[in-house]
């Protein structure tokens, strides 16, 4: 039977209120899609708003090019349907496997507190089926509640995006939030390596990487999950 899995990019394209734009991080898609496709596995593109997902401009430049963003480059298909995804509310987690998020800084605007992705996630793990996040997309998991009312991430070890590299990159005054301390906040037992280098972490059904470089890792464990 195919394995179908679902990724969950965001819509939001404003980086605070600095003028710029912003959206998903090309390599945090094309990495983790690449891997599926290459598996046989079949995959759903869907957005909170429906339509073109918005990438940010900073992940196109040179220096953050690698062969699964080049080949995403010189694919029309993929692009195509970034440009057609589908809106999030009109799907069910009981046509998919699994479901991917990537990051890029817009999920922290757009997919923290969506209930249309809140609820999807929730109807995933409640049917014990595995949600992996990376990067900035680790947003995605902070307002998910157990049945108990719990958050979902309490006492789970989950990693993303790092206070340092937020730093790092300038942006630790334009974000509505420091993606690591709110992880904490919620109970998460935060794990992280050093800037920069990939790493990703699994706690039962909950997957998540830490920065771009971890979106062909946190895929392989999504790959391995299903196939086990």
């Amino acid at each position: 039977m195919t394995k179908k899995i679902l990724m969950v990019l965001t819509s939001h394209d404003e980086l605070g209120n600095t003028g710029q734009k912003t959206g998903f991080w090309v390599e945090e898609f094309a990495a983790p899609y690449y891997a599926f496709i290459d598996a046989g596995v079949e995959v759903t593109l869907a957005t909170p708003k429906g339509g073109q997902a918005p990438i940010d401009p900073t992940s196109t430049l040179v220096d953050f090019q690698t062969a699964a963003t080049e080949r995403y480059d010189a694919d029309n298909a993929a692009q195509a349907k970034i440009a057609t995804t589908v809106k999030l509310s009109s799907l069910n987690e009981s046509n998919f496997h699994g479901v991917f998020y990537p990051g890029g800084h817009g999920p922290l605007w757009d997919l923290t507190d969506n209930t249309d992705s809140i609820t999807l996630i929730e109807s995933f793990l409640n049917a014990g089926k595995a949600v992996a996040t990376v990067c900035h997309a680790s947003a995605a998991l902070l307002n998910v509640k157990q049945a108990s009312g719990d958050f979902a991430i309490k006492g789970k070890a989950v990693t993303g995006f790092t206070n340092s590299e937020e730093e790092a990159v300038q942006l630790t005054e334009v974000v509505p939030f420091l993606l690591e301390d709110e992880l904490i906040k919620r109970g998460g037992e935060y794990q992280k390596a050093e800037d920069w280098h990939a790493f990703a972490v699994q706690d039962g059904l909950i997957i998540t990487g830490q920065n771009p470089a971890s979106s062909a890792l946190t895929a392989e464990k999504l790959l391995t999950h299903l196939s086990a």
